[in-house]
């Protein structure tokens, strides 16, 4: 927990894109460890409550993904432009830690 502090602390940027990018890499983990986990248990009643888990997942994936099309953060319809996005976040993201 430190190090995240000194990180934030000297961060000269961390933006909107930045975060809802980690937010998008971070719910598209959730439905493929939640789809993982309805293909290994046997239990019914947990594999429903994974079942309604994924869903909301599936969910909020949709909501932010909406906001970052919304904003020009995310144009996966043009692939030239999602690179430099990405190069552009990737750029942000490796100044966070710097001095």
């Amino acid at each position: 927990m430190d190090k995240l502090i000194q990180i934030l602390g000297s961060a000269r940027e961390i933006t909107d894109q930045v975060i809802a990018t980690d937010l998008l890499v971070t719910v598209k983990t959730g439905i493929i460890n939640t789809a993982k986990a309805i293909n290994e248990t046997s239990n019914e009643q947990l594999r429903n409550d994974l079942k309604s888990k994924l869903h909301e997942h599936i969910e909020q994936h949709e909501r932010v993904f909406s906001y970052m099309m919304e904003h020009g953060y995310y144009s996966p319809q043009t692939p030239a432009k999602q690179i430099h996005v990405l190069n552009e976040t990737a750029g942000t993201v490796l100044t966070l830690n710097k001095d």
